[in-house]
């Protein structure tokens, strides 16, 4: 019982394989992903900050340390599946943030548990805050897919995981998306000249939508 259980859960997390059920050269877990979601946001925040905007890089932390632990309960479900109408994603939230709700009221001390209350919650939002977890959430998404792209990965749900993610990308209004898409997609997309799949053109195309 207690905080104890809370860290002992974390482990889980590094048990539970994104995009499941596909082949894939590289497999990543949920907690390879959450940190790596961190480390884009630090980046992207520094951005938004040279640029005049405030951070709070308290809130930061919190939510993007945490954001994906409700799938200790109902695992990495695919993001096509996931985002297949508002109605479905809306239920998949729901069942997760009840499922969190349960386990702090279950588990975790009475005086802890606004902070976790705080902290577990879905942290994407109209916030500068939220916005730069979206981004960074869909950056991984983007590695992630075209890392299996350029090693030739013919599976088609990477070419939908990498067009819907820069898709979702390019229409969040911040300077660090500004600064991805001049400096950063360009090196990317240029490190997959190799590939069979032809990168480039995909990219094109989704900007383009």
């Amino acid at each position: 019982m207690g905080i104890h259980t809370y860290f002992q859960s974390l482990t889980d997390l590094e048990r539970i394989i994104r995009c499941p059920g596909k082949f894939k050269f590289q497999d990543h877990s949920v907690a390879e992903h959450s940190w790596k979601v961190i480390q884009y946001a630090k980046t992207l925040a520094d951005i938004e900050e040279m640029n005049g905007v405030a951070v709070d890089w308290k809130k930061l932390y919190e939510i993007t340390s945490s954001h994906d632990y409700g799938e200790i309960f109902i695992g990495d479900i695919k993001t096509p599946v996931k985002h297949h109408s508002m109605e479905l994603r809306s239920m998949l939230l729901q069942v997760e943030e009840g499922m969190v709700a349960h386990f702090i009221d279950e588990h975790i001390p009475e005086e802890f548990k606004p902070m976790f209350r705080r902290q577990l919650r879905e942290g994407k939002d109209q916030s500068v805050e939220g916005q730069i977890l979206e981004v960074a959430d869909k950056l991984d998404q983007i590695y992630e897919a075209f890392i299996e792209l350029q090693l030739g990965n013919t599976e088609k749900e990477f070419i939908v995981m990498y067009r819907s993610a820069l898709i979702k990308i390019k229409e969040i209004k911040l300077h660090c998306v500004d600064y991805f898409l001049a400096h950063i997609l360009p090196d990317l997309v240029s490190q997959g000249v190799k590939s069979p799949i032809d990168i480039a053109q995909i990219t094109r195309e989704a900007l383009a939508e």
